[in-house]
């Protein structure tokens, strides 16, 4: 499929991107050769393969969520740079 310099500059309105006329002519010809590789993927025969949202036969990943012995509020705070209470102190991010 070949983009005509037109098509390119509506892609590039469309995406607020600002073309000069090299710009345009060389994602013509780049556009052109992506959209021939889709082409070519269109032909391949796909009717008897079964839809799916991930090619492996996962299922939950995760590890199990089990308690596990952690710090203690003193150990985590220990090298906070602020603190108030048992809470790390940070800047207020809203005004």
């Amino acid at each position: 499929m070949s983009l005509t310099p037109d098509d390119v500059l509506h892609i590039a309105r469309l995406a607020r991107i600002a073309m000069t006329g090299d710009d345009v002519q060389r994602f013509a010809t780049q556009l052109s050769g992506i959209l021939d590789h889709f082409e070519a993927l269109s032909a391949v025969p796909t009717d008897d393969v079964e839809p799916t949202a991930h090619p492996l036969p996962l299922s939950n990943v995760m590890r199990a969520d089990e308690v596990a012995p952690s710090l203690s509020p003193e150990e985590v705070l220990a090298n906070a740079p602020e603190r108030e209470d048992n809470y790390f102190r940070v800047r207020a991010v809203l005004e």
